[in-house]
């Protein structure tokens, strides 16, 4: 386990050694993903979270365990109701998901903008909406 924590650790570093040292509150109204990512980095950083030491340390598991925390307390919203009732709220839980579920990808490597598009990509060539009874299965050569 240890070994794996040095080369997630070691692949950190890398990629924090890439980003533009900025004060926090340097924030523009329109940013793109790498640009959210690299202000979410240094939030994460000001805050000691990647130091060996962290009371939170930035694993893959820990942010993918808040990741669906965050994500089910945008259920909380819709219990017993169809509409948003605090839309502030509301979006203060999405932008929480959004910071997690880039630090995930951060840490993890994974350019999540060319992620998002490869995707996307994909998806324009699934079927949707299509009952099972009507999708021609390829015949397996076993059968």
């Amino acid at each position: 386990m240890v070994g794996s924590s040095e080369k997630l650790a070691a692949r950190f570093l890398e990629s924090q050694s890439r980003l533009q040292r900025k004060p926090l509150g340097s924030l523009r109204k329109t940013m793109n993903i790498k640009e959210l990512t690299e202000e979410m980095n240094r939030f994460v950083r000001s805050k000691g979270w990647y130091d060996e030491d962290s009371k939170r340390p930035q694993t893959p598991r820990n942010l993918a365990i808040s990741l669906a925390l965050e994500a089910a307390e945008i259920l909380e919203h819709f219990q017993w109701r169809e509409e948003v009732k605090d839309k502030e709220e509301l979006s203060s839980e999405l932008a929480d998901v959004a910071l997690y579920l880039l630090e995930l990808a951060s840490v993890t490597g994974i350019d999540l903008e060319e992620a998002i598009l490869k995707k996307l990509k994909m998806n324009k060539t699934r079927e949707w909406d299509v009952e099972e009874s009507n999708v021609e299965r390829p015949k397996s050569p076993d059968v």
